[in-house]
């Protein structure tokens, strides 16, 4: 879906569209046919409301839609743009203008954010679907903004963001027979030449390494690992301390031999949400030149039982050297990271290091799909993220960590065991990857299970993949490592 922006409105749109605040109604009777209209479907101009009705414009039929903003503020505009493009999308209409004048805006970020909400609305994967009935087809293809503000600045940045989410979201969207790490990687390699490096490390030399946790989880798959590591520099400083980024990326998980029910197990496709959210974070970052040094790192895997699939009860040594008995071989995203986040750290000394990671479902329980959990060793960063996923709409709650939760995870037999019992799941998880970060490191690990994929459509996303992620690292990163 284009957006484009304009001081005109263009004599071909089909759609004629109206932002209203919930304090302007008056302001509608400059344009004839609109009180009414709004008084008749008791339209007060609330955020993600809509009314919509035909009229003849112009000598030609258009369809006429009043689309409320509430207060006006940048969020609410974001969540009307989405209302909008979620009512027209399939609908018949093909071009529509969106006025704001009845609304009596002189906000170039109001104006963006709400194209930026249409725009990441708009999106939804189509590619395997060849018999769509012709009521479910999209129909949108353009959004005219007309205004005589200049929101190109704005939205220079939001439109590389909303790229950077859409890519994750076609990421977690494909199924496992076509994402997998070798193809994860080619999917990524259009960020080169957007000006990001590439290191991609095969089993071979993960072997050499010694990167025993994250081989072991991918030695019953015919799926080979990889290691990304995807590097942007935009301060010119080729020396400047790297805030590094890493993503749980298990392509698809059965759970290995302690294998996953049937039922649901479809959506372990998802499973390499971290690692998308990583990949879209810099599509993100490239995309705007971002004046920052980040290195995103993804642990590609896939999880599978064969015969010669990890066994519960195998004692596998880390790239660190400490040693992991695996007591239950669907606790495996912890073991990815480990000697992802222990490379990470060897390689570019990083003095922030924050890990992604569809990691238990223990968080869905404890926060449902509202709030990824947060574990950090350093309240700052815990505090900067947690402001970041506010501003972003990517909300964090954090959680605690502590050496009794440490103690669930020690092992009779070997340095460590990779599942602390029943209860605190997400926490003794934490506690695992806390164990591989080395002293000085400022590290947050962000659990976002209950995020990267929703059952039904949200504010700005259709049922499906979210994009979670990127827009609180974006903003992250923008708040806290740009000048």
């Amino acid at each position: 879906m284009e957006i484009r922006f304009s001081p005109n409105r263009s004599s071909d749109a089909d759609t004629l569209a109206y932002a209203v605040k919930s304090d302007g109604l008056a302001q509608l009777s400059t344009v004839p046919g609109l009180e009414a209209t709004a008084a008749l479907a008791r339209f007060a101009g609330e955020c993600g409301a809509s009314v919509e009705s035909f009229a003849e414009v112009d000598g030609a039929a258009r369809r006429v839609v009043l689309v409320g903003i509430g207060a006006g503020n940048d969020a609410e505009m974001e969540r009307a743009g989405a209302a909008l493009a979620a009512r027209l999308l399939t609908s018949g209409a093909r071009h529509a203008a969106v006025s704001f004048e009845a609304a009596g805006l002189a906000s170039a970020a109001g104006i963006a954010r709400f194209a930026f909400g249409a725009k990441l609305r708009g999106w939804r994967i189509e590619r395997y679907r060849t018999r769509m009935p012709e009521k479910q087809k999209r129909t949108l293809e353009r959004v005219d903004l007309v205004t005589g503000i200049d929101a190109s600045a704005e939205w220079a940045h939001l439109s590389e963001l909303a790229e950077g989410v859409m890519f994750t979201r076609e990421l977690v969207s494909e199924p496992a027979n076509v994402l997998y790490p070798e193809s994860f990687v080619e999917r990524c390699r259009p960020l080169e030449a957007l000006g990001v490096t590439f290191t991609v490390l095969d089993e071979t030399r993960m072997a050499e390494l010694g990167m025993g946790a994250l081989l072991g989880v991918a030695q019953g798959s015919a799926r080979k690992p990889r290691l990304l590591a995807m590097e942007w520099n935009g301060t010119g400083d080729a020396d400047a301390k790297p805030v590094v980024l890493v993503g749980k990326g298990v392509t698809f998980d059965t759970g290995g031999i302690s294998i996953k029910p049937a039922a649901g197990m479809e959506d372990m496709k998802w499973d390499m949400g971290g690692a998308g959210a990583v990949a879209g974070t810099m599509r993100a970052l490239a995309g705007r030149k971002a004046k920052a040094r980040v290195v995103g790192i993804c642990g590609l895997v896939e999880n599978m039982p064969d015969g010669n699939a990890q066994r519960p009860g195998d004692i596998v040594t880390s790239l660190s050297g400490q040693t992991i008995e695996v007591l239950n071989t669907d606790a495996e995203g912890r073991l990815v990271l480990c000697d992802a986040i222990s490379w990470a750290q060897a390689t570019y000394k990083p003095e922030i290091l924050i890990d992604l990671a569809t990691l238990t479902g223990a968080m869905i329980v404890s926060l449902g799909h509202e709030y990824a959990g947060l574990f950090s060793n350093d309240d700052g960063l815990a505090e900067q993220l947690t402001a970041a996923g506010q501003k972003a709409g990517d909300p964090l709650w954090r959680f605690p960590l502590g050496d009794a939760y440490d103690k669930l995870i020690d092992s009779p037999i070997a340095d460590m065991k990779n599942i602390g019992g029943r209860f605190a799941g997400s926490i003794t998880a934490a506690q695992f990857i806390k164990r591989f970060v080395e002293d000085g490191v400022k590290w947050a690990h962000l659990d976002i299970a209950g995020m990267v994929w929703a059952e039904k459509p949200g504010a700005v996303w259709d049922r499906g993949a979210t994009g979670y992620g990127v827009r609180l690292l974006d903003r992250f990163i923008a708040d806290t490592a740009e000048g």
